[in-house]
């Protein structure tokens, strides 16, 4: 396709605007997400260099959150520039009607989200996977030292100069089933393997079921109750696979799938994805609203009250899709209606207003 002049100029003006104002996003992010790291700093006490550094590996996924009011602050901005310089009405008298302005911000957007949702987002979980790993380095809590794939859970702790590797092929809220942990000293020398058909897990101390115990010596032991002291218990082990935003789009259908094989609800994880697959959409959409709301509100039309309105308008969208989000992780909706149905209203509302968009 052979792009006409005016479609070049639009194009090139509103990606110009699209990374102004990312840039600035990306650098508010910096600072606030730099307060926040400075408490970890006060806590571990670590140098400034990790402070900056880790400000800088998180914001990129902070701003993956953010990108769908981006697009439409940088709309009010696009269209604003086209104003003060009579470009709108230039275009307009030559035939090129605001319709065809927004089918041509549509094709960009789409661009720019595919972009964003393939390579974009790969990128920034792996950063903010780095920034895990870096602040677990400085943690002696165990925090991350679990993982869930095809064979299980497996967990890893040390506790009084002791080894545990520990094992259960099924995990629920607070239950483990048909669960073995291997005790070792600190240089990996075996001391005994405890296997367990139950465990309760609600607090640090492990209520074990049906448990056999076999000994350096090779000593078999059975018990019908045990009780094994853990740093863990059942919320810190649901909530080691909370971040899901350190993951990649193969790496999460992978865990979603893992969690399965070993009954625990991949609901976070679905909900997860879908909103992911639906940012190319929530951004063509930002977009257009955007534009609709400066047009039609003529007080927009100072760069203030355009901010102040976009900040309005951004802040209403969020608490939509947070609640929505909400009702569909604890049951009351549908996963996949909680997160399009929101964008649905959306939609509905820029028909509304393109139906009009060219009206005086």
């Amino acid at each position: 396709m052979i792009l006409k002049k005016y479609q070049t100029y639009l194009g090139k003006l509103f990606i110009e605007k699209f990374i102004k104002i990312s840039l600035i996003f990306f650098c508010v992010v910096i600072i606030i997400n730099f307060f926040e790291e400075i408490r970890f700093a006060e806590k571990y006490n670590t140098d400034l260099y990790y402070t900056i550094y880790l400000s800088l590996l998180n914001a990129p996924s902070l701003i993956f959150e953010v990108l769908p009011f981006v697009f439409f602050v940088a709309i009010k901005f696009f269209y604003l520039d086209l104003i003060e310089k009579d470009e709108l009405n230039i275009l307009n008298s030559n035939g090129i009607s605001n319709l065809k302005i927004i089918y041509l911000l549509i094709i960009i957007t789409t661009t720019l989200g595919i972009f964003l949702l393939l390579f974009y987002y790969s990128f920034s979980s792996s950063l903010k996977s780095k920034y895990l790993d870096i602040k677990n380095s400085f943690s002696n809590s165990n925090e991350y030292l679990a993982v869930v794939n095809d064979d299980g859970l497996w967990i890893k702790e040390e506790i009084d100069d002791r080894l545990y590797i520990i094992h259960a092929e099924k995990f629920e809220k607070d239950k483990l089933k048909y669960l073995t942990i291997n005790e070792a000293t600190k240089y990996y020398e075996s001391k005994s393997t405890l296997i367990a058909e139950t465990a309760n897990i609600n607090s640090n101390n492990w209520q074990l079921g049906n448990v056999s115990i076999l000994n350096e010596n090779g000593e078999t032991k059975k018990f019908k109750s045990y009780v094994h002291n853990s740093s863990f218990d059942g919320e810190i082990i649901s909530n080691l696979f909370s971040n899901l935003n350190a993951l990649n789009i193969y790496e999460l259908h992978k865990l979603s799938n893992s969690y399965l094989k070993i009954g625990y609800s991949n609901t976070d994880i679905k909900i997860h994805l879908n909103k992911i697959y639906s940012m190319p959409l929530f951004y063509i959409l930002m977009t257009i609203l955007g534009f609709i709301i400066i047009k039609k509100i003529r007080v927009l039309n100072s760069k203030f009250f355009a901010i102040i309105f976009g900040i309005f308008v951004s802040v209403v969208v969020y608490y939509i899709n947070y609640f929505s989000s909400i009702m569909g992780h604890s049951g009351l909706i549908p996963i996949e209606l909680s997160i399009w149905v929101p964008l649905l209203i959306l939609f509905l509302i820029c028909n509304i207003g393109l139906l009009k968009i060219d009206e005086k």
